[in-house]
């Protein structure tokens, strides 16, 4: 089929390059503009882009499609049908109506359940014991389309946002090739979604992320994993923020913000807690939590971190049972920070690496920035 393609994060690119896989006529690529960046506010490209580039595909990225601009150029693909997922604008009538067999979008939830912004996070949070994907014929409506196709994934009890993530990324690629399969039979059959169940998925706002061991264990865990790793739900500790990136219930008891062992295991408002991993500031930060106590230390998960200066970690995240059988870091790292950079206190380990995380330093009182 002649397809438009629609996208812009991450999430989008395993639909992208199935598509292309498949011997799809790919007649562009729209997606949003590059925006600043980094340290240098260098222009980045979405990853949309980038894999449409390799791919050798024409790029459009117009900051709106409700111009008089927009929709003859849009009609001039003269597409089968347009494919969309998490683009990031709002597709007006004339757009929708302008492939001849519509806009298909890929949404990360079970719909009606979770409409909106961030269906990935919000069943995380909620507690929900399954997620999915629905591809939909999209209509003027906030993912009110009827439902084309859907599968059913199942959130195991730690999973995270991202780990779902990539997973409903990679079925929502499967999904929507299959779907258009079926178009192209003559066969796809797409049915009006129920009224009943309806939920909506808010953005995550700032004051959602902060934890507090005040509630009951199973909320601080769904919190975390659900926040995980962006935003990330985070805590204060001799006013240095934290931020926890994973969790799994512990044992023990005590009031609640109460630090009950060395392997960073919090007591909340009910009888089991959560033992978790988390990703920090700078160097002077790192020691500073360090003598403090080395619980903190010793459940450190450093995706995406670095030990002298920025140079980026290789390798996939292990655990590092040589150091700490709680402690998660790349294996590239494991070797040179068990060598060189720690020292033996008891049965923990309290390590001296300076951890950075790309982006700003975190300070008291300073805000970190960044997207996953």
């Amino acid at each position: 089929m002649r397809l438009i393609f629609m996208g812009t994060p991450d999430f989008a690119v395993p639909t992208l390059i199935e598509l292309a896989a498949r011997g799809h006529e790919i007649a562009a690529v729209y997606t949003r503009a590059a925006k600043p960046a980094g340290r240098g506010m260098a222009l980045q490209l979405s990853s949309v882009e980038r894999e449409a580039r390799q791919l050798g595909l024409r790029v459009c990225t117009p900051k709106t499609l409700k111009d008089k601009v927009a929709e003859p150029e849009f009609r001039a693909h003269r597409a089968d049908a347009a494919v969309v997922v998490a683009y990031g604008l709002i597709l007006p009538k004339p757009i929708l109506e302008a492939p001849k067999f519509g806009c298909f979008n890929v949404h990360a939830s079970l719909l009606p359940r979770w409409r909106g912004a961030a269906p990935i996070n919000r069943a995380i949070m909620a507690g929900d014991k399954e997620t999915g994907v629905t591809i939909i014929e999209m209509d003027e409506g906030l993912d009110t389309g009827a439902m084309a196709m859907a599968e059913r994934v199942w959130i195991a009890p730690d999973m995270t946002a991202g780990e779902a993530h990539d997973a409903l990324a990679r079925l929502g690629a499967d999904l929507m090739a299959r779907v258009l399969a079926a178009l192209e039979r003559g066969t796809l059959t797409p049915r009006p979604q129920p009224e009943a169940g309806v939920t909506y998925a808010a953005k995550i706002s700032k004051d959602e992320t902060h934890i507090d061991w005040g509630k009951p264990w199973i909320e601080v865990h769904n919190q975390i994993r659900g926040l995980s790793p962006f935003p990330g739900a985070w805590f204060e500790t001799d006013s240095v923020r934290v931020k926890a990136l994973r969790s799994t219930k512990g044992e023990g008891s005590g009031k609640p913000g109460t630090l009950l062992d060395d392997h960073l295991t919090i007591a909340c408002a009910e009888d089991p807690r959560r033992r978790f991993s988390t990703r920090r500031g700078d160097g002077r930060v790192h020691r500073h939590l360090a003598d403090r106590t080395t619980a903190l230390a010793s459940a450190l998960s450093v995706g995406g971190a670095s030990t002298g200066g920025n140079r980026r970690l290789p390798g996939r995240i292990v655990a590092a049972r040589a150091l700490s059988a709680h402690f998660a870091i790349h294996a590239g790292a494991a070797a040179q920070i068990a060598r060189r950079n720690h020292a033996h206190v008891g049965r923990t380990l309290r390590l001296r690496v300076p951890v950075v995380r790309a982006g700003r330093r975190l300070r008291h009182g300073a805000r970190e920035d960044g997207q996953r």
